[in-house]
């Protein structure tokens, strides 16, 4: 007799049993020798030893698949025992719908939908340093964040690092409620937002409590060497020049960087120099960069959002509507 005890690393156990456990006794079922006990994120299995290795390669396949594709059904497991090498595809393109990056949860497809966002994509495959430059709704954050979170799954990086400057935006910070957390909370939101569609919520919960994935003001990242991370900083058009430089010098061994921004936004007060701005001069020819210009064609947004950037930028050349 054997004894495996085999852990989940953070996947809700749910999403692997079942509800009321009903995907695990179907795997009773198929492995009626075996005793499985479910103790929250392990599952103890016990039985011939040679049958409890068969079954641990096979659940290690149940945890890959829910891993890549974000979702396990009864009919994957069935397809996973019924062939040697299981069904865990490693596909990365889909040639008629747009680049597919990865799938988030309840294996919702994340794909680069628009002309630049593929750009990006590819781009990034050539140059460890990316900025993308776009009005809102281009989707620049968050394929940004879905290659980070990619990169993570695929152990390219050890750890996701994501930042943004605490610029007040029309807002005062200080007469939010709440510790320091609460009052940066709201700025870091849309990054919170793009996670929870790609990562289940236990396994996000466990990465931001053991800071595989971090998430701070760009201020905290002064003085600190990322290595081995995937760095991201959003709203770059609110950093100051020598806050944009700081970020760009954090750079260690084996990071990967993406400097997302709206120069139309700029919030910083009139005195201070944009740092986004700054570095697109300063460092368009430097080889390992690479700048993209996202525009309304890449707006994947109600299509109202297409029609308020445009209006926006003809009255910015004295157009009138």
């Amino acid at each position: 007799m054997g004894e495996k005890i085999i852990k989940m690393g953070g996947i809700h156990p749910p999403d692997i049993f079942g509800l009321r456990e009903g995907k695990l006794q179907l795997l009773k079922n198929i492995f009626p020798k075996l005793k499985m006990i479910a103790r929250g994120e392990e599952l103890i299995v016990i039985g011939d030893q040679e049958e409890t290795v068969f079954f641990e390669g096979k659940f290690e396949l149940m945890l890959a698949h829910f891993e890549r594709f974000g979702k396990l059904t009864e009919e994957n497991i069935l397809e996973i025992m019924a062939h040697d090498n299981g069904c865990v595809a490693e596909v990365f393109t889909d040639e008629k719908n747009g680049e597919l990056l990865l799938y988030g949860r309840n294996g919702m497809a994340i794909k680069a939908r628009s002309p630049n966002q593929k750009r990006m994509v590819a781009s990034f495959k050539k140059h460890d340093m990316l900025f993308a430059i776009g009005p809102a709704g281009t989707g620049k954050t968050y394929t940004a964040v879905a290659l980070a979170v990619r990169a993570l799954k695929n152990k390219e990086v050890k750890r996701i690092i994501l930042a943004r400057p605490a610029v007040e935006a029309g807002e005062n910070l200080g007469f939010l409620p709440g510790d320091l957390k609460d009052k940066l909370d709201p700025y870091l939101r849309p990054l919170y937002d793009a996670l929870r569609d790609m990562i289940p919520p236990a396994r996000l919960a466990t990465y931001l409590e053991d800071g595989t994935i971090e998430i701070a003001p760009l201020a905290f990242m002064r003085g600190r060497t990322l290595d081995n991370a995937f760095a991201i900083l959003d709203e770059a058009q609110n950093a100051t020049e020598s806050q944009l430089k700081m970020f760009l010098t954090r750079m260690g061994k084996s990071a990967r960087f993406i400097i997302t921004g709206d120069i139309t936004q700029i919030d910083l007060p009139r005195h201070q120099v944009c740092g986004l701005l700054n570095a697109v001069k300063i460092l368009n020819h430097i080889k390992g960069i690479e700048f993209i210009f996202l525009n309304e064609k890449d707006v994947i947004r109600h299509e109202l959002v297409t029609r308020i950037i445009e209006a926006y930028e003809h009255r910015g050349k004295g157009e009138e509507r």
